[in-house]
């Protein structure tokens, strides 16, 4: 097999149940110790597939963020088999809303485009290939596997706001009663969400500061005639948020430098410092969000609260819509699997052409095969009913008239 045919299958897996390497002039009885399963299908959905190596990448995710977590040994693993039970039930759950989407006509085309876009303003790679080797370099992902993900996250996420999230209601006077029980849960510490841009001073000579200063001015007043922070930050910081678009975070007084945190907290959202002098550079700041400190006024957190009362009602209507698109799915899964979302009698057994069975299996079942084969050009196709067993009518014959064979000669030739 040739590498371009291998990696023409590997793009399209739904093409192969399963992609094996076999040795040159290798025999039949050779093949089934030979071969050397290269991905696996473990279920079927509509169509479409999950293999044994997504679920094994989704296990991967799962085990790196509880380790972010701080879990260590058994507590790890046990967190990590927890959540990884459900890996092919969320799987399958993705797929059928993502295809429910595509039934409603939903498209979110426009709205991929535009990220793509933003995306590529933010990278600062004007040239397409540039760009989307940037793309690979970020996320491991090429660009179409990327705009794929994020199409169908889209696509499920406004799935569930149509089916589900539209017929879940909070009443406003429930959600106020909600805010007067829990008003404690509703006092705001004074914070401040900050974006930074850092100006390397770079070995501190008189030069070096004064270039830096002087780019500094430079791209405040860019970000002053509101050209984007995010992108600023990006193409000019040289700090490491410059790869979170200069996002710093969200501090309470006291975690700042003290003449920063001076300078930013008595600000309104999208405040621009001056260049400020610190160790290494000069640090230009956005002020991105600011709480006050005190209780919330119940406008402020209206839709904290209508969130937190409709979950325990959307999870249980979603589970119902996600059973109901199960129950008229085409769904196969391998033995060995489980669908923890499996919806109650749906038949899900895998089922394997390979391992069919002829259903001809005498000499009197193949000549009767035969004897009907010669009869189709007078059996009207897709007939259906109760045979008719009258006699049937004689045929009205027109008979035609024979011209008498002659001899070589023109004379009639003798019967």
């Amino acid at each position: 097999m040739s590498t371009k045919s291998l990696i023409r299958r590997l793009a399209f897996p739904a093409m192969f149940a399963a992609l094996v390497s076999l040795p040159g002039g290798a025999t039949a009885a050779d093949r089934t110790t030979d071969v050397k399963v290269i991905e696996e299908i473990v279920a079927k959905v509509n169509g479409e597939i999950i293999t044994r190596g997504e679920l094994a990448a989704t296990k991967a995710l799962i085990q790196a963020e509880a380790a972010k977590q701080g879990l260590t040994g058994a507590a790890l693993d046990e967190a990590v088999t927890r959540v990884s039970s459900d890996a092919l039930r969320d799987q399958i759950d993705q797929l059928l809303l993502v295809q429910k989407g595509k039934d409603m006509n939903i498209n979110v085309d426009a709205d991929v485009n535009r990220w793509i876009a933003d995306m590529q303003r933010t990278s600062g790679q004007a040239e397409t290939d540039k760009f989307h080797a940037w793309v690979r370099e970020q996320s491991g992902e090429s660009i179409e596997d990327l705009k794929l993900k994020y199409k169908n996250s889209l696509l499920t996420r406004r799935v569930v706001g149509e089916e589900v999230y539209r017929n879940v209601t909070i009443p406003k006077g429930e959600m106020q009663k909600y805010y007067e029980e829990h008003k404690a849960e509703f006092v705001r510490q004074e914070t401040v969400t900050v974006r930074e841009i850092l100006v390397s001073t770079g070995d501190k000579s008189p030069a070096k500061i004064a270039a830096a200063e002087k780019k500094a001015k430079e791209i405040v007043d860019r970000a002053r005639k509101n050209e984007k922070f995010s992108e600023l930050a990006r193409q000019y910081s040289d700090a490491e948020t410059a790869k979170e678009d200069g996002m710093l975070g969200t501090f309470t007084k006291g975690q700042l430098n003290e003449t920063i945190e001076k300078t930013v907290f008595p600000q309104k959202k999208g405040y621009v410092t001056d260049p400020i002098l610190v160790g290494n550079g000069f640090e230009i700041l956005r002020v991105e969000d600011r709480t006050v400190e005190g209780q919330a006024a119940f406008e402020e957190v209206q839709n904290e609260i209508n969130n937190r009362l409709a979950e325990p009602k959307v999870q249980p209507k979603l589970r119902e819509l996600l059973t109901s698109l199960r129950s008229t799915a085409f769904l196969q899964i391998k033995p060995g699997y489980v669908d923890s979302g499996a919806a109650p009698g749906k038949d899900t057994t895998w089922k394997d052409p390979a391992q069919l069975k002829p259903q001809t299996t005498t000499k009197e079942a193949v000549a009767n095969q035969r004897r009907f084969k010669k009869f189709l050009k007078v059996v009207p196709y897709g007939r259906t009913g109760v045979k008719d067993t009258s006699e049937a009518a004689a045929p009205t014959v027109t008979p035609v008239q024979q011209t008498p064979i002659q001899n070589a000669d023109s004379s009639p030739r003798k019967k």
